[in-house]
């Protein structure tokens, strides 16, 4: 199956090369493709069937600078506060290069929200993960 997007084809295989760490009691790293027992524990004791590793950072892949991605990730920690959605604080971090972003995984949310999340926050893509714990690479343009 070929997709189609807008986005380079670079930043998506750095995405899917990426490493995202998820900290908290049970720190884990989530690989696309890659179930995670880890996570399906923390599903399963959080009630959740679902989860989505986000960030606000670095709208499209433009780079910003800290002060601006630091405002950006606060709106998101705001909007996931007053929505009363639980979130772990993560970083996605690619293995080659110094290039990392702070990061949320939200627990119980649907993949339709997620998504929208990620349109809202102008992001390329997001990282979903569903009852199976296999977290899986959602592109949004």
């Amino acid at each position: 199956m070929t997709i189609t997007s807008v986005i380079d084809p670079a930043i998506i295989q750095a995405y899917r090369e990426t490493h995202f760490c998820v900290e908290g009691d049970a720190p884990l790293t989530l690989r696309i493709g890659e179930k995670n027992e880890t996570l399906s524990a923390l599903h399963k004791a959080s009630g959740a069937t679902s989860s989505a590793f986000v960030t606000a950072w670095n709208p499209y892949s433009r780079r910003c600078d800290d002060e601006t991605n630091a405002d950006l990730q606060k709106k998101l920690i705001d909007e996931l506060t007053t929505r009363s959605l639980c979130f772990v604080n993560g970083v996605g971090r690619h293995p080659a290069s110094d290039w990392a972003e702070p990061s949320l995984l939200v627990l119980r949310i649907s993949l339709e929200a997620a998504k929208e999340l990620g349109n809202r926050y102008e992001q390329n893509a997001i990282v979903w993960c569903g009852a199976d714990a296999v977290p899986e690479l959602v592109l949004l343009r």
